[in-house]
């Protein structure tokens, strides 16, 4: 099941969509209408959606629809950093002993075909094409062998970065949590739907140049020991994500730099998922308007 945050009509709500329509869940008492809440639901919500599928009823063309991040404001954002060899290589870096997890503030985060921000402050603005999982039970010291259980589905990332600011801090913070440097999406596909998760291919385009072309089985340490490893410091909750680190290709390591320009567009695809799709602009210089009544 794909299931999207979608507004139509000026209302926005979960459906799932099927076969190029989206499937609207909003008559369905049933079908919360956020999606922390309807993976908070669990089973019962999936049921209900898929009942409304097999229904017939509420098809809206999904090119008539907005669609969101999938999780538009998670919990948690959390981000694996040197997770697959060539990465490792690119950066001159050492294998890690242990993951090695950073936080994106969430308010990073924006959707399908929403624009990436080019920052005033740099320059340096570099993509990470990733695949990311969803938290869909809340948990604590879950072992490896059950962390599947726990994973509600898998949509696709984009860990846009801003290298100078990115590397002035070690926590990377920073430089991985700039307004519209979060694109999730174009919709959250249920684990049932995957299979397995590391054997998916995933490649990552610059306009029409292919930047990086691997496969999530090269990963050093998969979802699930991620899963295990948190969960032993923090307790996971529906909605948490995790993006899963970043293959070799990135533009802060080509010769010359590839870093992301205003006019271009960044394309990830992941096998089995769909694709990720985010123009590239300027920074706007609304967003700097202070109201002039404000008591500074």
């Amino acid at each position: 099941m794909k299931l999207v945050t979608f507004t139509y009509n000026h209302e926005t709500r979960v459906g799932a969509v099927v076969d190029g329509v989206v499937v609207d869940g909003k008559n369905n008492t049933k079908i919360p209408a956020t999606m922390l809440e309807f993976l908070s639901a669990g089973s019962s919500a999936l049921d209900a959606m898929r009942l409304q599928i097999d229904s017939g009823l509420g098809r809206i063309a999904l090119e008539k629809v907005k669609l969101h991040a999938p999780v538009p404001r998670p919990g948690k954002y959390l981000g694996i950093s040197l997770n697959y060899a060539d990465h490792i290589e690119e950066t001159g870096r050492d294998k890690p002993e242990y993951p090695s997890f950073f936080t994106k503030q969430s308010t990073c985060v924006i959707g399908h075909g929403d624009a990436i921000h080019r920052p005033k402050v740099s320059d340096k603005l570099d993509y990470e094409g990733e695949l990311a999982f969803v938290i869909g039970t809340r948990c604590r010291h879950v072992p490896v062998d059950k962390a599947h259980q726990v994973i509600a589905g898998f949509t696709i990332a984009n860990d846009v970065s801003v290298r100078d600011w990115q590397f002035r801090s070690p926590t990377f913070t920073l430089g991985k949590s700039f307004d519209t440097h979060g694109p999730l999406g174009p919709w959250l596909v249920t684990s049932d739907e995957i299979g397995d998760p590391h054997n998916l291919n995933l490649r990552t385009w610059i306009d029409d140049e292919l930047r990086q072309n691997a496969n999530t089985g090269q990963m050093i340490f998969n979802c699930y020991e991620m899963i295990a490893y948190l969960s032993q410091a923090m307790t996971l909750e529906p909605g948490d994500v995790i993006s899963t680190g970043t293959p070799g290709g990135v533009g802060v390591k080509m010769k010359p730099r590839g870093y992301m320009l205003p006019g271009q567009t960044a394309r990830v695809e992941i096998e089995g998922i769909g694709t990720l799709v985010n123009p590239v602009i300027e920074e706007p210089d609304s967003l700097y308007v202070i109201n002039s009544t404000q008591n500074l």
